[in-house]
C-alpha cells in the first residue's frame, strides 16, 4: 500500500506537465523553471529552518562541486523538459523525458564500466527502438528540435541521477540535494531570463504559477516517500504511471491525437523502463 504513493506522485506529475503546458503560452522555458524552482527553494528552506531553528548551519557542505554538477544537469534537463511540454503532445514529452534511465544504463556501463546483465541490455534496446519510433520524422507534423530537446532532458536527467548517487556516496542527505538543486535551478532560470528578457506576470498568472510550483514540490514528496516506505520494485514500475495520466490529460485537457506509431513508441519505451526495473531487482537502489 505505501508503494502507491508513487501514483501520487505520478498523477502529479502529469498535472504539473499540463500546467507547464499552459502557462508556455506566457512563458519561455526557462522562465516556467525559474518559477517552478523558486517555489521549491523557499518550500524547502521553510522547512529546513522550521525542523533545525537554524537559519544557515544545516547547509554547511563539503562537497559543493558535486551540487553544482548537479544542479546544472538538472537545470538543463528541466529547461529541456518544459521546452519539450510547450511544443509537443503532453505524452510524448513525458516519455521523451522518461528515457532516463535508459541512458543512465548506458553511461554507467560506457563511462563508469559497471557490469549489466541481459535483461538490463533487452531493455535499452526496446527503449532505444521505441525513441526511434517517437522520434521519426513525418507524424503530425510536429517540430523535430522540440522532440530532441525532450529526449535532451532525459540525457541529463541521467547524468543528474549519477550526481544524486555519488551526493548519497559521500553522505549528503536528501533534503540538502534538493535544497542545493532548487537553489542553482533558481539563479540558472534567473540568470537566463535576465539576459534574454522575460515576461512580468499578471496578477492572473500567480495561481498557476502557484500551483505548477506547489505540485511539482508535491509530487517529489510523494515519491521520496514511495522510494522510503514502499517496495523498490513496485515503486519503480509505478513510476511509469506518469506516462499514462499524461496520456489521459493530453487526450481530455487537449485533444491530443497521435499516430499508432507514437503509441507503439511510447509503449515500448515504457516497457524497457519496466524490464529494466525487474532486472535492476537485486540491485540496491541508492539515489
Amino acid at each position: 500500500m505505501k508503494s502507491t504513493w508513487m501514483l501520487v506522485a505520478g498523477f502529479l506529475f502529469a498535472l504539473m506537465g499540463v500546467l507547464v503546458k499552459l502557462a508556455s503560452v506566457r512563458f519561455s522555458s526557462p522562465e516556467l523553471v525559474f518559477y517552478r524552482s523558486l517555489f521549491g527553494f523557499v518550500s524547502i528552506y521553510i522547512v529546513i529552518v522550521a525542523t533545525t531553528r537554524q537559519w544557515l548551519a544545516p547547509l554547511v557542505t563539503r562537497h559543493a562541486a558535486s551540487h553544482v554538477r548537479r544542479g546544472l544537469a538538472g537545470f538543463f534537463a528541466l529547461v529541456m523538459f518544459f521546452y519539450g511540454i510547450a511544443h509537443l503532445p503532453l505524452p510524448t514529452a513525458i516519455t521523451l523525458n522518461y528515457t532516463s534511465p535508459l541512458f543512465l544504463a548506458v553511461i554507467t556501463a560506457w563511462w563508469l564500466k559497471e557490469r549489466h546483465g541481459r535483461g538490463l541490455t533487452a531493455a535499452v534496446v526496446i527503449g532505444f527502438v521505441g525513441v526511434i519510433l517517437l522520434l521519426q520524422p513525418g507524424w503530425g507534423g510536429q517540430d523535430m528540435f522540440a522532440r530532441l530537446a525532450g529526449l535532451l532532458s532525459g540525457v541529463f536527467a541521467a547524468v543528474a541521477y549519477l550526481n544524486v548517487r555519488a551526493l548519497g556516496r559521500e553522505g549528503e542527505p536528501e533534503w540538502r540535494v534538493v535544497f542545493y538543486f532548487t537553489l542553482i535551478a533558481t539563479l540558472g532560470g534567473g540568470i537566463w531570463m535576465a539576459g534574454t528578457g522575460f515576461v512580468m506576470p499578471r496578477i492572473t498568472d500567480v495561481p498557476l504559477l502557484l500551483a505548477m510550483g506547489a505540485t511539482a514540490t508535491l509530487a517529489q514528496l510523494a515519491m521520496t516517500r514511495a522510494y522510503r516506505l514502499g517496495h523498490t520494485l513496485a515503486v519503480g514500475a509505478l513510476a511509469y504511471s506518469t506516462v499514462g495520466f499524461a496520456a489521459l490529460y493530453g487526450v481530455l485537457v487537449f485533444g491530443d491525437r497521435l499516430p499508432l506509431v507514437a503509441w507503439a513508441g511510447m509503449l515500448l519505451i515504457v516497457l524497457a523502463g519496466l524490464i529494466g526495473v525487474w532486472a535492476s531487482r537485486g540491485v540496491a537502489v541508492e539515489e
